[in-house]
């Protein structure tokens, strides 16, 4: 058996020796374009950034209710709990794994009666009374890295939970924007189809009087009706819509469905809209984009398993020891109590099972081949988010120029061909036909708007705007 001496060289020798063994993980390099190409983004005043010194992009939107709601969903969402819930656990694991690299005691106690048979005695009591309290420690000595590498693998794991946290808070704080300014441009849409409903009301009352005096026809009567019920039959479908929108802002505020329907019911303009939404460079996006990062941190893990994995290929060596008592007499309680020690060094090595240390290690290997993979393509998925926004936004904004003129264009017509009308310098065809692309141009530029805003959340979003750079404090301290 090894003395104290020998375990103590040996101890020393492996130490002299000792290094971290596996990859060492390196930031891939990427080749990112210098600037975005989509078109007009040097016309298209806000940053998309989101550290202190910056509003929170919704709040460029100059919407007080629209803020309040982003606010309470931040707070109360159930996704984001889940998502801080999960946060929470990877930050457990992590102080678990960070306890490996000291010693583990526990303490351990038996007590009780034993009767041996009158065979199993041979000649002494039968009746015995044992008691043997322990205490017990083991330590793996770190000579080749596993237990780094393992820390090092878990805190990138919380790192990549805490980057996913983030992503769902951007996610969470779009779909507020976006069904909000969806409600509001359904909400304008009713507004307009309920002023034309007025006005072609007015049209049918004026047919109507035209043929009671014998100076209409029938056909125009039917004709004239015929627009109104049209027009009338938008409303149940612009209701349900924003029905829909209210009951889904109020489960993304954790809410019952109906909380927010009396509150929302009072229609309000479309929130204000952006000029210039300035998109960085594509380096600054990747260094911002949480869903980047976290992808980036999970590769780390999986290089740091590798290390775990190649570990194994060397000696694992543990120190154990244990003080306690024993007592075992038959008579008297402390008869026979007597010290227990014990310090031992427990060399495991696995070299005659390398096939399978190998396999493991080519196993880690891939696994980290496709989490690179899942990196390059979580870029190029950012990039391409960016460049889509970029152009919907622009393009977006070019069309609701010439729709806005339409539509003022066609409500001046509708006006003269009404005037018209009544004195008899036109027919009734010209009005109908005059209130129809009155109708269509002002839903038109409604719905444009209501897009360009949209467009303008989705930008935000594909840059990752307003999310709180640091992610809620988790309730056993951060990694």
């Amino acid at each position: 058996m090894l003395n104290r001496k020998s375990i103590l060289a040996t101890v020393l020798s492996l130490g002299l020796t000792a290094c971290s063994v596996g990859p060492h993980y390196k930031q891939p390099a990427l080749g990112l374009p210098q600037q975005f190409t989509a078109p007009d983004t040097t016309t298209v005043v806000v940053s998309p950034h989101a550290d202190a010194s910056d509003p929170e992009f919704w709040h460029s939107f100059n919407d007080p209710e629209l803020s309040s709601l982003v606010q309470r969903a931040l707070t109360s969402n159930n996704d984001l709990r889940s998502a801080l819930a999960h946060y929470d656990s990877a930050n457990a694991l992590l102080r678990e794994a960070k306890f490996d690299r000291y010693p583990t005691v526990t303490m351990s106690t038996s007590v009780g009666r034993q009767k041996f048979s009158a065979d199993q005695a041979f000649g002494y009591p039968r009746n015995n009374r044992f008691f043997n309290p322990e205490i017990n420690a083991s330590w793996e000595l770190d000579f080749f890295g596993r237990v780094r590498h393992n820390i090092e693998a878990q805190r990138q794991l919380a790192l990549a939970d805490a980057s996913g946290l983030a992503a769902i808070q951007v996610t969470v704080v779009g779909e507020v924007a976006g069904t909000y300014i969806d409600l509001r441009g359904r909400q304008e849409l009713l507004r307009i189809t309920r002023e034309n409903v007025k006005n072609e009301q007015e049209t049918v009352r004026l047919v109507d009087a035209a043929y009671s005096a014998g100076r209409g026809t029938e056909f125009d009567t039917a004709r004239a009706r015929a627009l109104l019920e049209t027009t009338a039959s938008r409303i149940p479908e612009l209701l349900s819509t924003i029905a829909l929108d209210e009951h889904r802002l109020a489960v993304l505020c954790g809410l019952p469905p109906d909380a927010f329907v009396s509150q929302l019911e009072v229609a309000r303009p479309l929130p204000d809209l952006p000029n210039r939404i300035d998109p960085g460079t594509p380096a600054d996006l990747i260094r911002r984009r949480p869903d980047v990062s976290a992808s980036e941190e999970r590769l780390h893990a999986a290089t740091e398993r590798i290390g775990i994995a190649t570990a194994d290929l060397f000696p694992r060596v543990n120190y154990a020891g244990l003080i306690g008592l024993n007592e075992f007499h038959g008579d008297t309680p402390f008869d026979g109590v007597s010290a227990v020690n014990l310090a031992a060094l427990n060399i495991d090595w696995s070299f005659l099972d390398r096939g399978r240390v190998r396999a493991r290690i080519a196993a880690s290997q891939a696994e980290g081949d496709a989490q690179l993979a899942q990196y390059q393509q979580s870029v190029l998925l950012a990039l391409e988010d960016v460049e889509n926004a970029l152009v919907s936004y622009a393009r977006s904004q070019q069309r609701d120029v010439q729709l806005q003129l339409a539509a003022k264009d066609g409500k001046r017509a509708a006006d003269l061909a009404s005037v018209r009308f009544r004195n008899g310098a036109t027919g009734l065809l010209d009005l109908l036909d005059a209130q129809r692309v009155e109708l269509q141009a002002e839903d038109a530029y409604a719905e444009s708007h209501s897009n360009s805003a949209r467009s303008a959340v989705l930008l935000y979003k594909s840059l990752a705007g307003g999310w709180p750079q640091h992610p809620p404090a988790p309730k056993g301290g951060r990694p």
